[in-house]
């Protein structure tokens, strides 16, 4: 019996072949599986999340610029090196926050490379405000699970 539900498409998350991908900032959107169970926002989860993000800063795959985990869904900031591939980059963090915390995640992510009219202190209160609007917290300073790259 053919599946009734409508298809995914694929996204596409080759970055055209004209764009110089060194120092670019990409804003990534990683959802979980299902939708609605908190898998992000707990200690665990979330130490595990910051010392992968921060293992790929010092192994040079990408420059973590923020990161907010959601109960279910996670929003960062990264720029790339110039080799890199950012779909093999977030298929390899995926899979090793699924191993080591047990998240489930969603097939695919959502990425949209900063513009230059687009302001990375704007994208990052979106980021910030994220479980503001949520009703989670009050303040942006009161979820604990947010990291910024000071300076």
């Amino acid at each position: 019996m053919e599946d009734p539900r409508p298809q995914r498409k694929q996204l596409p998350h080759a970055p055209p072949e004209w764009l110089e991908i060194e120092g670019q900032v990409f804003f990534l959107t990683l959802c979980c599986k299902p939708r609605g169970k908190n898998q992000l926002a707990n200690a665990e989860a979330w130490q595990s999340i910051l010392e992968t993000f921060h293992h790929y800063d010092r192994l040079g795959h990408w420059h973590t610029h923020r990161v907010l985990a959601m109960p279910d869904h996670l929003h960062s900031m990264v720029s790339l090196p110039a080799e890199a591939f950012l779909k093999k980059r977030v298929a390899s963090f995926k899979a090793w926050t699924a191993k080591h915390a047990g998240v489930v995640w969603q097939r695919d992510f959502f990425d949209h490379r900063l513009r230059r009219d687009e302001s990375f202190e704007a994208k990052s209160l979106y980021i910030a405000m994220n479980p503001v609007r949520a009703g989670l917290c009050a303040t942006p300073g009161e979820w604990p699970y947010f990291w910024k790259k000071q300076g």
